[in-house]
């Protein structure tokens, strides 16, 4: 998609995340407020005698200076200009489950340089967020556990500095969002309450 561009000129769907503080209040200049909709990837997998979750660094850029730890995730679609986001993830055409699930599983691939697949949903994670170009934003983002199955061989895209795999206490240090530590936390729990061996096949 023409995602690259866009994200890395104005911080776009990954630069959702990068635009946040890791302070649970964020202060939001006065003005109208805009929603947006992505999804992502909650990833594990298992490796001996434990399990290990996937954790990626952004890279930094004008826009957001620092680099951040994040879960991978994206818009659902772009406008054809790259410069805005598409219909869906705007909310002019609701998501479908499938567009969900197939941002998920894209973004993964893209962010996160591996191939996953989903076993279930983890939930919404809903917050504020203030773009230097884009102004307020009501983000939602959707994420689904997923299970890793190989990696790819051109790796991650160039939005993603460093991918790391880590232990649940790892990872979720590692994070820069309590969002997001919450999120692998109900992953995390999700897995260990998963008793159909059938839904990691």
């Amino acid at each position: 998609m023409g995602e690259k561009s866009q994200k890395l000129q104005s911080g776009r769907g990954r630069g959702a995340s990068s635009g946040r503080t890791s302070e649970k209040t964020t202060i939001i200049r006065p003005g109208a407020v805009t929603r947006e909709f992505s999804s992502g990837g909650v990833v594990f997998k298992k490796e001996k005698d434990q399990t290990l979750w996937l954790v990626r660094a952004t890279v930094p850029n004008d826009l957001f200076p620092k680099v951040y730890w994040a879960l991978p995730k994206g818009w659902i679609d772009d406008s054809d200009t790259w410069r805005v986001p598409g219909p869906i993830t705007r909310g002019k055409i609701k998501a479908t489950e499938e567009d969900l699930q197939k941002t998920a599983i894209r973004e993964v691939k893209e962010e996160g340089g591996v191939e996953a697949k989903i076993v279930e949903k983890v939930g919404t994670e809903r917050y504020f967020y203030n773009h230097p170009e884009n102004g307020n934003i009501l983000k939602f983002v959707t994420f689904y556990l997923m299970e890793f199955v190989k990696d790819l061989p051109d790796g991650h895209d160039e939005e993603t500095s460093e991918v790391v795999w880590l232990p649940f206490e790892e990872a979720y240090k590692k994070l820069s969002f309590g969002g997001e530590k919450q999120i692998l936390k109900k992953a995390s729990e999700a897995l260990s309450n998963t008793s159909q061996p059938s839904l990691l096949k």
